[in-house]
Parts: C-alpha cells; sequence; structure tokens
C-alpha cells in the first residue's frame, strides 16, 4: 500500500492506494499559504495518520516545477512560500519513508496510463483545465517529465495576444465576459444563447490547444481532465469540428482519441505509483 497526495493551491487531498483503488480519502484546506513553516506543519499533521497504516511509500503531486532525482519542489503555483522547497528531505525525515515528487498533472496523466482510460496506449498525453491550463506526458509508456519536470507545457506557448492558458482555462471566461466558467455553464445549460456563444469560443481555443499538442507530441489519446473537463459536453462537438476542419493531417485528426476524465481520485492513484517512475523519471539524464 501507497499514499497518494495531491497537494493543490487551495486544497491538499490524501488516500492510501491498494490494488488500484484509494481508500481513507480525505480532503484538507490549505491555510496561510504565505507561510512555509505553517503550510508544511499543515501537511504533515495532514498525513500523519496515513503513515501509522502499513504503507510501503509516498507519492506526492505538486502544482509546480520538481527536480525529481532529488524531489525539491520550486516556485509552486499560488502557494508563495514554495519557492524552493526540499519536500522528500522534510517528508522522509518525519515519517522514514522513501518519498517521491513530481509534477501534479504529470501524475494525473500517470493515474489514467495505470488505472484509467488510456491504459492500452503507449504515448498519450493529459490536460488538465481549470484556473490555468497544465499538462502531463506518457512517451512510450514511460512518463516523462523532462530535464526541470517542465515537459509538454504548451500552456506556456505564445498564442493570439497572450498566451494559449490565457484563453484555454477558466481565465478566459473571467477576463473576456467577466464571469465564471461555473456561470457560463449555468447559462449554457439553460438554453441561454450567450453561455452557448462562449462555450463555442472557448471550445476554438480549446482545439488549437490540442492541436499543438499533437503537432509537438502526437500522442495516440488525450485525456482531459480538471475542473473544467467536467463540462467537456458544453466545447466537445465544436471543438472536434475545429480540429477536423484545421489540422494539417486529417488522418492523424481523425484516429486521435480523446477522453474526459471521470475518476475524481485518478491524481491520488498516480502519485501512489511515482515510485515505479523512478528510473524513468528524467529521461534525458539518464
Amino acid at each position: 500500500m501507497t499514499i497518494g497526495v495531491d497537494l493543490g493551491a487551495t486544497n491538499v487531498r490524501a488516500g492510501i492506494e491498494q490494488n488500484g483503488l484509494i481508500t481513507r480519502g480525505s480532503t484538507a484546506t490549505l491555510y496561510n499559504k504565505e507561510s512555509l513553516d505553517s503550510t508544511l506543519t499543515q501537511l504533515i499533521e495532514f498525513l500523519r495518520p496515513y503513515a501509522k497504516e502499513p504503507v510501503e511509500s509516498i507519492g506526492i503531486g505538486v502544482p509546480s516545477v520538481v527536480d525529481v532525482e532529488k524531489g525539491v519542489v520550486y516556485n509552486a503555483v499560488n502557494i508563495p512560500s514554495w519557492t524552493e522547497v526540499a519536500l522528500r528531505d522534510i517528508l522522509e525525515e518525519e515519517f522514514n519513508l522513501p518519498v517521491y515528487v513530481n509534477n501534479d498533472v504529470n501524475c494525473f496523466i500517470l493515474g489514467e496510463h495505470r488505472f484509467g482510460l488510456v491504459s492500452r496506449y503507449r504515448s498519450v498525453a493529459g490536460i488538465c483545465i481549470g484556473t490555468g491550463l497544465g499538462t502531463g506526458l506518457i512517451i512510450n509508456n514511460e512518463l516523462y517529465s523532462g530535464y526541470n519536470c517542465g515537459a509538454g507545457e504548451i500552456g506556456h506557448l505564445p498564442y493570439r495576444d497572450h498566451n494559449l492558458e490565457y484563453y484555454a482555462s477558466g481565465n478566459f471566461f473571467e477576463s473576456t465576459y467577466g464571469i465564471t466558467a461555473m456561470e457560463a455553464s449555468l447559462l449554457a445549460g439553460k438554453g441561454d444563447r450567450a453561455g452557448n456563444g462562449m462555450w463555442g469560443e472557448f471550445a476554438e481555443h480549446m482545439a488549437y490547444t490540442l492541436m499543438t499538442m499533437m503537432y509537438t507530441y502526437d500522442p495516440e489519446a488525450i485525456v482531459l481532465g480538471g475542473s473544467l473537463a467536467k463540462a467537456y459536453p458544453l466545447f466537445e462537438k465544436k471543438m472536434k469540428a475545429v480540429i477536423a476542419e484545421r489540422f494539417a493531417y486529417p488522418e492523424s485528426a481523425r484516429r486521435l482519441k480523446i477522453y474526459q476524465s471521470v475518476n475524481d481520485n485518478i491524481s491520488l492513484l498516480g502519485a501512489s505509483v511515482l515510485a515505479q517512475t523512478v528510473r524513468h523519471s528524467n529521461v534525458i539524464n539518464s
């Protein structure tokens, strides 16, 4: 058994992986994010009950780039105090268990590949759509983190007058229309013409996001996760139509499989098997 942890900018979640399922899962709100000591203390106390179980290791996904070999977290997104945190060493000293750290979206796609929707494919990409846009990659059945754990982060590529993340995330609705994605989905759910129009625009931005992933990594399948993926029915049809019309290689577009993630614990499952990926965590350095 292994503890899987998903540390986000707002919440921390954890559970114990056993036979491909998460048991004893729980969530806590992360407080006082401006204080490193406070957040680390909260994380340690949150994990303490899990560490008392007969577990073999701890795997944790964080919203940042990570020195995977050393377990050091750099510049965690929306956690101001986490500029450089030797997380592996801190947790190993506290719990006397092996600890493995990686990016949160890497854990997401690792979970989908090992336990979820894309287990039968060799090369897949995960795209998590929420406040921002994060991505993770499996290449030839191995998690690919890149040299700095930043492989595949296409959200920062230039697009229109900003970048892909600006348009293919919840930020699009707030910056363009002054409402949240949730409010836009409620409008569309009522058949509101303006709400449906917003999701139509978002679908086009998502199409270019997926096409960018297709041009750069040519995956067999892409899994969409994150809070906005729950609204997939609102942008699926238009997004696929734009890809079919504008992608340069029609046969490649036809063959691509696109999935909506359905398992809320998939990132915890991915984090729980990080120990199995250690020898592949940095392909360039190996």
